[in-house]
């Protein structure tokens, strides 16, 4: 039907602050917020038809480029160096032995051929960047386990990708070569990488030296980086999602300029992309074609959860150290959410024979996984006794806000317990050559600072200094 651009731009409104207002209630309910947005593409498509699967990917692959950009650049590398590992075996091994059980499963249930059960395996098969970054987010998670679900789930869609994409190829070329494929595979991850690595230094290089007009065009030059870091990687043959996550915790690990600016700017961005995906993605199915698949989405979904998701988390970390409880959880965490869905668009636009009723499976399959996994991995966590502290959890934070054409730069540092100054009087503390705390702030209250203030657990410190001392500051501050 017709539809005037007034009636768009309200439809735009809606469907943001409805968005955002359903985050506090799947907050509160321990759900994924793409479950609320979902249904309501569902809902509206009643009102306002909408089947464009082409535009649909388009704006899924965006989002899901500055969604990996925005976990990314809060991944701590301290925290996933000693897991990257794992999560590595996890988004390789792991996403292949996923795909390869539920495509079995999907071949009887749904009546595919193998080659298109196996699609809709590789389809489901990695677990949902937006969907997990936004569960964890929030929650005092053991940090360990935290830390390999996030990068796990930041770096295993290029296998779901590329498995995806070569399955497509196989149906539709029964003589295509699968050693070509594989080794194509290899060439992708190893690009990824290496360009996600160069691409990131070289944009903190950037955003640190350059000086712009506004402090708020810092998260738009950050935003374009991740977004060329994606079109170069691809052009060149290579994995743009996974250069895109590795760009994007080389650049949050390293000091920025206006850090705190460009963080916050990238979870607001984040967010509002998620809301415009999701619920695209649920305007493409009408609940009259799911209630065809209910029953059959179900059996698969439990398969998915039950079967397929463990089996494959076993045996993928049966050498890892990692005992039962935690393999169990991680199991359980295994989310789908936009990826999926995005990979169902792949067989539709190829036009194959059974894409539509995929895609509606692969639907189900996302809501059904996201309802009950969503919902009880809090409870899980706590039952299974692999929750923290919030004090253990907190990691210090660092911005940096350069002072114009000047030389110096105030240093905003929140400090944990942990940190070297913690318990130090100000006059005892060694600190570099013309460099001066002007500031302190405890919870709410600021505290000016004098020679006698003690330094405490939490406070957050407004550090001025040259920016030739600033690594000599940290040093003294953070140890």
């Amino acid at each position: 039907m017709d539809i005037s651009i007034g009636s768009l731009l309200f439809l735009f409104a809606v469907m943001l602050l409805t968005g955002v207002l359903a985050t506090k209630f799947s907050t509160r309910l321990g759900l994924p917020a793409l479950v609320l947005f979902l249904i309501g593409g569902m809902i509206l498509n009643n009102y306002l038809y909408f089947d464009n699967v082409e535009l649909t990917q388009l704006i899924g692959i965006m989002a899901l480029i500055i969604i990996l950009f925005d976990g990314g650049t809060q991944t701590k590398w301290e925290n996933i160096r000693p897991v990257i590992g794992t999560a590595s075996v996890l988004a390789t091994l792991g996403v292949l032995l996923t795909s390869a059980i539920a495509g079995l499963a999907a071949m009887y249930i749904l009546d595919f051929s193998l080659l298109e059960g196996l699609l809709f395996g590789a389809i489901v098969g990695s677990t949902d960047a937006a969907a997990v970054f936004s569960v964890l987010g929030n929650k005092n998670f053991n940090q360990r386990l935290t830390a390999t679900l996030e990068a796990e789930s930041g770096s295993n869609d290029p296998m779901a990708v590329f498995l995806t994409v070569a399955l497509i190829e196989l149906i539709q070329l029964p003589d295509s070569s699968i050693w070509i494929a594989i080794g194509s595979f290899f060439i992708q991850m190893g690009l990824g990488l290496i360009l996600g690595l160069l691409l990131g230094k070289i944009t903190v290089f950037i955003i640190n030296h350059i000086k712009l007009d506004t402090s708020g065009l810092y998260p738009v030059l950050a935003m374009g980086a991740a977004v060329f870091t994606y079109a170069v990687t691809d052009y060149l043959g290579g994995s743009g999602l996974l250069a895109v996550y590795v760009m994007a915790v080389f650049v949050g690990n390293n000091d920025l300029t206006y850090r705190f600016t460009i963080i916050r700017f990238n979870e607001g961005f984040a967010w509002m992309m998620q809301i415009v995906m999701f619920t695209l993605l649920g305007f493409l199915v009408f609940p009259t074609e799911l209630l065809d698949v209910v029953w059959e989405g179900i059996l698969l979904a439990i398969i998915l959860m039950f079967v397929a998701r463990p089996i494959a988390i076993f045996i993928s970390m049966v050498i890892m150290k990692f005992n039962v409880k935690e393999k169990l959880f991680i199991s359980w965490a295994g989310l789908k959410g936009a990826v999926p869905i995005v990979l169902a668009t792949y067989p539709v636009l190829a036009g194959l024979e059974n894409s539509n009723l995929m895609f509606n499976a692969v639907f189900f399959v996302v809501l059904f996984s996201a309802l009950v996994q969503g919902t009880s991995l809090s409870w899980l966590a706590t039952k299974l006794g692999l929750t923290i502290n919030e004090e253990d959890a907190a990691i210090p934070s660092l911005e940096l806000i350069h002072l114009g054409t000047t030389e110096s730069e105030i240093m905003k540092l929140t400090l944990t317990k942990k940190n070297a100054a913690v318990g130090i009087a100000l006059t005892d503390l060694e600190l570099p050559d013309d460099t001066l705390i002007i500031g302190i702030t405890r919870g709410k209250k600021l505290i000016t600072p004098t020679g006698n203030s003690v330094i405490k657990h939490g406070d957050t410190l407004f550090v001025l200094s040259d920016k030739e001392h600033r690594e000599e500051a940290k040093k003294v501050l953070l140890g």
